[in-house]
């Protein structure tokens, strides 16, 4: 399911919490909420500001870093990755 960068995450859909939050910071990513290479709201930020525990929001967190939207760095956040233009092929 595609999820816009405004939407909540809803207890009664049927994709798991940390899905539906992962679709919507998927969306604010792409949509420039937050600068490449600079911090995106904390763990528990996230999970006060979308009514979640901070396990799921790690769960979340954790899709966006295997699909490389995001990166951690240790003892200091959650940060965006630079993104590569769409249709944009790798250079040999």
């Amino acid at each position: 399911m595609e999820y816009g960068p405004d939407d909540q995450v809803e207890r009664d859909a049927p994709e798991a919490p940390f899905q539906q939050l992962a679709g919507i910071l998927r969306a604010r990513v792409k949509r420039g909420d937050w600068k490449p290479n600079r911090a995106m709201p904390s763990e528990n930020a996230l999970a006060d500001g979308y009514g979640l525990s901070r396990p799921t929001v790690r769960r979340a967190i954790a899709v966006l870093t295997e699909e490389g939207l995001v990166y951690a760095v240790s003892g200091r956040g959650t940060y965006v990755a630079e993104q590569k233009p769409d249709g944009a092929t790798p250079s040999a």
